[in-house]
């Protein structure tokens, strides 16, 4: 009979037989000696070139790659024109705005907040648990008490504006968000956000910060505050993000599923084309009513996205010299340094 370690090998035997040559066939994930770095770096989910240039300014002063994401995604947090993202996100269908985040660092270091209320940047009280407790994750009444005692102001997060839509919803209830609700365009600014970033020496973080779906069951809580779900780190071989249908990403970790992809030799871009593949084979949603996109980062700065659906938009801040994103670049934008890249990512289902 087999022994433990042999079914370990087994295992990974089969986990690698699953990539696609082309796949494999790619550079290993992380430090590749021989290819030109393209660190310091910035990815994020969406149209969020303001808080992209924010992380991208911390980390040009040479401040580490956490610091850069938790205060990247403090510009959606605060922005009240947003509505899938702290002030003025859309609240759930009682009318109270429930906020989600996460945070993970190079070290495997990690912090979680879900369901929290009343708090400006439940990214940065997500970093506080992980920087003050021996604990992972907190949620509602809790995360708020300890969010209070440790200094940060209650706020009142539904604008006028939120709580008008929301009547609006109540008198013709939707059923579900439509795709890409997260997309910008003249009269919509969402920025359900993560983001993930590489500083000078290498070292990778991420920070995943939401509203969650608008009017949504009480106590309802997606993938962005989870780990392995919304957000993964690995500081030897890279990082991941998602964003669209929550529910998807918890169902085949996805985050942290992109990340074992690149251990095992596949670029950023097919490792997220990999697990796309598995949302779209494994869920008992249809796909087509759906979003998944994801987003992924190497040590050395390589980036990659893709999506189930055409439109979802990623941007992207490189260094002079390092190559353009995979996908259609839709906008170049200098920032000091360097270029900040819009792309809409390849899809599966386009």
């Amino acid at each position: 009979m087999p022994d433990r370690r042999d079914f370990l090998r087994q295992s990974a035997a089969l986990g690698l037989a699953a990539l696609p040559a082309a796949a494999l066939a790619e550079a290993p994930a992380g430090f590749s000696p021989g290819e030109p770095s393209a660190r310091p770096a910035v990815l994020a989910t969406w149209d969020n070139r303001a808080a992209a240039t924010a992380a991208w300014d911390v980390l040009q002063s040479g401040a580490p790659a956490l610091d850069a994401a938790e205060q990247g995604v403090w510009i959606p947090e605060a922005d009240p024109n947003d509505r899938s993202v702290g002030l003025g996100g859309r609240p759930d269908r009682t009318g109270r705005v429930t906020l989600d985040a996460c945070v993970m660092d190079h070290a495997f270091r990690c912090g979680s907040v879900a369901a929290l209320e009343d708090i400006l940047h439940p990214v940065s009280v997500a970093r506080k648990v992980m920087e003050e407790t021996p604990h992972v994750m907190l949620v509602g009444e809790g995360a708020r008490d300890f969010a209070l005692a440790n200094g940060f102001e209650p706020t009142n997060l539904l604008t006028p504006d939120s709580h008008r839509e929301w009547r609006e919803w109540l008198a013709s209830p939707a059923a579900r968000p439509a795709v890409n609700i997260e997309r910008r365009d003249v009269e919509t600014d969402h920025d359900t956000i993560g983001m993930l970033t590489v500083d000078g020496a290498g070292h990778l973080a991420g920070a995943c910060t939401t509203s969650g779906w608008g009017y949504k069951l009480r106590g309802r809580v997606g993938d962005s505050p989870l780990i392995g779900a919304g957000l993964y780190v690995d500081g030897e071989v890279g990082a991941a993000t998602a964003t669209g249908h929550g529910e998807e990403m918890i169902r085949v970790a996805a985050a942290h599923a992109i990340v074992e992809a690149m251990r095992h030799g596949a670029s950023p871009a097919d490792a997220c084309r990999l697990t796309v593949e598995r949302i779209r084979r494994v869920t008992p949603t249809d796909p087509t009513t759906i979003q998944a996109g994801l987003l992924a980062m190497t040590p050395d700065g390589r980036v990659g996205g893709f999506a189930l659906q055409p439109g979802f938009v990623y941007v992207a801040a490189l260094p002079e010299g390092a190559p353009e994103p995979e996908g259609a670049v839709t906008n170049r934008q200098p920032v000091a340094g360097g270029t900040l890249y819009t792309v809409e990512a390849a899809a599966l289902l386009s």
